[in-house]
């Protein structure tokens, strides 16, 4: 696997949409502050810009250039049930990570492969749904394929998820938003 996720780094730092398995889905990602790859994403999965993207990664301090507040990453903790949380946005992040919201959509993981791509590339991962806007989430080489074509720079292949969304909870008022 160590391979696998060193290609993986590489792409991610030349601006490279990879899909790989998060600690929920089979998801698309790429580095936050790459626009074109953040664009590429939203193109592939034909979504509307105004849906926002998750930001996944193993430590908060991967967080603190797209929150406004940064006090409050303190409040959050990786759990066992994945739990994204929405905070008021940095006044300088990608419009299309935020859609039509002034909110950022943030999620800490404990998984290892998040992990190792946290902490060579020094950042915050893009996380979506590896889809097409309103289909259901590829759980196989096949589905990817298909959804795809060959438009993905790399993939990891899809295993060792537990299948299903996050739920997301504004972290300022404690509502369930999913």
């Amino acid at each position: 696997m160590s391979f696998k996720i060193s290609l993986a780094t590489q792409y991610l730092k030349i601006g490279g949409v990879l899909s790989i398995p998060t600690d929920t889905i089979q998801g698309l990602s790429c580095l936050p502050n790459d626009v074109s790859a953040v664009n590429r994403i939203v193109k592939l999965k034909q979504r509307s810009t105004n849906k926002g993207l998750i930001l996944l990664a193993s430590d908060v301090k991967f967080f603190a250039d797209f929150v406004e507040d940064i006090n409050l990453l303190k409040q959050i903790k990786a759990n066992k049930d994945p739990t994204t949380f929405l905070l008021k946005a940095s006044k300088n992040i990608n419009p299309v990570l935020i859609g039509g919201f002034d909110t950022v959509a943030i999620r800490l993981t404990n998984n290892k492969l998040i992990k190792s791509l946290c902490e060579k590339t020094s950042s915050a991962l893009v996380s979506t749904s590896a889809n097409i806007s309103g289909k259901n989430s590829a759980n196989s080489m096949l589905k990817l394929k298909v959804f795809f074509n060959n438009e993905l720079d790399f993939i990891i292949s899809p295993k060792n998820y537990i299948g299903k969304s996050s739920k997301i909870i504004d972290l300022k008022t404690g509502e369930r938003v999913r």
